[in-house]
């Protein structure tokens, strides 16, 4: 299985914050969920990737071909939803569709009108009258409706109710269904990556935390529940993150360190919160 992204010591540095040599892979026919806090460096990461903003050190292939080298041909093959809609709110759906055939050579203006009535959107009204889930909803249209064969998301699910997420989440895997297509999905939504992710990548504060298949993370990590006293008999050590609440102490461990023990499921935000709020043994 060849990788469809590889990023090696990527590193960028401003007045207050580093990215700091972030290296992962997305091998080709998954979906990897990009997540951290507020300000932990995704968005960076993201315009790093779509050769927006310049690199410090590092290197990133997509396809197998530098980023930088190979910018204008590798972007026929990304669709791309950022957090915000770029075009102008004097435009509608149908000049958007004249306007992406001169810039994809791909463009499949059929497929495009298809996702415009699964959406419900609109074909001639200026944009400025659409809510910001609409907006989000024709950003997705557009960036599947070129033949990409990566996705890069970020927040694509953000702003729109839950019926229509899941909506879109079930494109999302009918789209990698071929196995040439692939998904990089930057979300605050962890259910969201939970339903759809084979990986996880996980930065905090500008560095890498784990790279994890999603499968192995839920198995591999869980939540223990114990009073202050059994907290205090725990070998030192052997809990990854701990928080104290009125009844004693939930604590972020390894099961496999924890047999013989109850350890509850633990989901991907809450792993997520132990390790950026919960405190060292």
């Amino acid at each position: 299985m060849r990788n469809v992204l590889e990023i090696n010591g990527l590193t960028k540095t401003y007045d207050r914050f580093t990215l700091d040599n972030i290296s992962f892979a997305l091998p080709e026919g998954s979906i990897m969920g990009f997540i951290g806090e507020n300000g932990a460096g995704k968005t960076t990461t993201i315009k790093l990737i779509l050769n927006i903003i310049n690199r410090d050190k590092g290197k990133i292939k997509i396809f197998g071909r530098d980023n930088k080298v190979d910018d204008a041909e590798l972007k026929q093959d990304i669709g791309v939803v950022l957090d915000e809609i770029n075009f102008p709110d004097s435009l509608t759906p149908r000049n958007i569709n004249q306007f992406m055939r001169h810039i994809y050579s791909n463009w499949d203006q059929q497929v495009f009108y298809n996702h415009l009535d699964q959406f419900a959107l609109p074909q001639c009204k200026e944009l400025k009258s659409f809510s910001r889930g609409m907006k989000m909803k024709l950003s997705i249209a557009v960036a599947l409706s070129h033949n990409a064969k990566l996705l890069i998301l970020d927040e694509p699910t953000s702003g729109l109710d839950p019926v229509v997420r899941d909506e879109i989440l079930d494109i999302f895997l009918e789209f990698i269904q071929d196995e040439q297509h692939s998904i990089f999905l930057s979300t605050h939504i962890t259910s969201d990556i939970e339903k759809v992710a084979d990986y996880i990548t996980f930065i905090h504060q500008g560095k890498l935390v784990f790279v994890e298949e999603t499968d192995q993370l839920l198995i591999r990590y869980g939540i223990l529940k114990c009073g202050l006293q059994e907290f205090a008999k725990l070998e030192p050590g052997s809990v990854l993150r701990y928080r104290k609440n009125r009844f004693g102490v939930d604590a972020l461990v390894e099961r496999e360190k924890f047999e013989g023990f109850t350890v509850d499921n633990a989901t991907i935000e809450e792993i997520m919160l132990f390790i950026i709020r919960g405190e060292k043994q």
